[in-house]
């Protein structure tokens, strides 16, 4: 296993951290430590350390499910230590050992460890990946849920938290006791405004909790909003196996990520922040601009050819784009349906944009499943294609491959492709009533799912009937049938 001890005996072409480990004080707690999380923030903290060692990250793990009991032993049997693999298209790569992360808990094991955490003044950001949908917001009212059983538990017993709502609520009670200044929450999830849905799920918590510990945390604690980019794969055992052997390291914990990443954020921050400028993070007034086009473009366009991909036969991203049919598809989706209506921040080309993001999908090394992006599509569909549906429909524009993007998602929501091949679609806010609509033979019920409630209010008409005939034609003579002349 990796561990500090063997840091100085690293193969050739794997490069250690450049700050000295034992030097680094914890600054961030963050919750949530996947993939994406070790390739974009930890990676981004990890290049400034040797310029500010306050900000090492404390990780906190929130399920005791087997597996993440034995992530928790892993983090701690290899000193927290992994490594971090970029790979360019090219096939070019290189391998670096992530030291930032200096503590791992788990938190059913310890609960009042975080909560230690949580309350100590050194701690001044609380950061998160808990997926688009970990927010407990309600899709139909917009607010915060409070029938959700957990969090009713944690509401019955706030000092014994089990949610981050609960974790993060009774932490900064504790600071408000101890006269302590209020910590960042920052969201690094992958969703519009991410910190502004961030900032109403933990006030929906606290005004439930107490009124006036909700008012303190408005006034005191800020939630940046933040555009996040790295596409970072599931690592499964084969590439697990070939990333050690590449690398000559013994790491249990290895992660990839493509070469590109971007951080633009808001700086906005309660009490202090490290200096990712100088890792390139981008800080700017209102990062609206930029997630637009992250969303509309980049988000919008990886579903677009997955969920027909996954119906196709695909396994990975990079086979589906290389599908001339199905590329086709997204580039003219792009340009016709979002480059039209998106208005770009000032330096950036849409053009090139898309360029790039095509580029991306094709990096092959990345072993992208197609799966892993379809998956929780119904909260994908309403975070990344909901502006251009309603402008298509407003405007009155071409809805063609709009109608076959979600014809194309209703027909994989049934898990079997063309080849007659299964699989399991992974939908987490789905329970048996979402399931039934899915499932139903009959074309139009589906429509009902939640994914489409976005664009309820207007006139679908058109939209709907347009969704079901391509769902026929797909049914009947498969997804090349289906596609919307180029």
């Amino acid at each position: 296993m990796i561990a500090e001890k063997n840091l100085s005996s690293l193969h050739v072409g794997v490069n250690g951290p450049l700050y000295d480990i034992k030097k680094i004080k914890n600054g961030i707690l963050h919750f949530g430590v996947g993939n994406f999380f070790r390739a974009h923030e930890a990676f981004y903290v990890d290049e400034i350390l040797k310029d500010d060692p306050e900000w090492g990250i404390v990780g906190v793990g929130l399920t005791g499910s087997e597996r993440s009991r034995k992530k928790a032993e892993t983090f701690t049997a290899q000193d927290c230590l992994y490594s971090l693999t970029s790979t360019a298209p090219s096939g070019e790569h290189s391998t670096r050992i992530i030291g930032c992360l200096r503590d791992y808990l788990l938190a059913p094991a310890d609960p009042e460890a975080v909560l230690k955490h949580l309350a100590d003044p050194a701690i001044r950001i609380v950061s998160m990946t808990i997926t688009e949908g970990g927010y407990n917001m309600d899709e139909k009212t917009g607010e915060f849920d409070l029938e959700d059983e957990s969090v009713k538990a944690d509401l019955q017993n706030p000092e014994k938290p089990s949610t981050v709502f609960g974790y993060v609520v009774e932490g900064l009670r504790r600071r408000r006791e101890a006269g302590l200044p209020a910590f960042t929450v920052m969201s690094c999830d992958n969703l519009r405004h991410n910190g502004n849905v961030a900032r109403k799920a933990f006030l929906g918590y606290a005004r439930a909790r107490d009124a006036d510990l909700a008012r303190w945390i408005e006034e005191n604690a800020t939630f940046p909003n933040s555009m996040v980019d790295r596409i970072t794969p599931t690592v499964t055992p084969d590439i697990h196996d070939r990333l050690n052997k590449e690398s000559g390291l013994d790491d249990d914990l290895p992660v990839m990520a493509e070469d590109f990443h971007q951080w633009v954020m808001e700086d906005r921050f309660a009490d202090g922040r490290p200096p990712l400028e100088k890792a390139g993070v981008q800080f700017v007034e209102d990062v609206t601009p930029y997630e637009q086009v992250k969303i509309r473009m980049l988000n919008a366009s990886h579903i677009m050819l997955c969920f027909p991909g996954i119906l196709v036969g695909y396994e990975y991203v990079a086979e589906a784009v290389k599908d001339s049919d199905l590329r086709g598809n997204v580039e003219k989706f792009l340009n016709e349906d979002v480059i039209p209506t998106l208005k770009a921040p000032e330096g950036l080309s849409l053009e090139d944009y898309r360029d790039s993001v095509l580029h991306r999908f094709s990096n092959a090394a990345m072993g992208d499943q197609t799966l892993r992006i379809a998956g929780d599509g119904s909260s994908k569909i309403q975070v990344f294609w909901t502006d251009t549906v309603r402008k298509a429909l407003e405007g009155k524009r071409d809805i063609a491959r709009i109608a076959f993007g979600m014809a194309a998602y209703l027909e994989m929501l049934r898990g079997v492709n063309e080849k007659g091949d299964h699989y399991t679609p992974n939908e987490p806010t789905f329970r048996d009533p979402q399931w039934k609509l899915a499932k139903s033979d009959d074309f139009t019920t589906a429509l009902g799912l939640p994914a489409f409630d976005a664009w309820r209010d207007l006139d679908t008409t058109a939209l709907d009937q347009k969704v079901v005939e391509i769902r026929k034609i797909i049914r009947e003579k498969g997804v090349k049938a289906a596609l919307p002349a180029r």
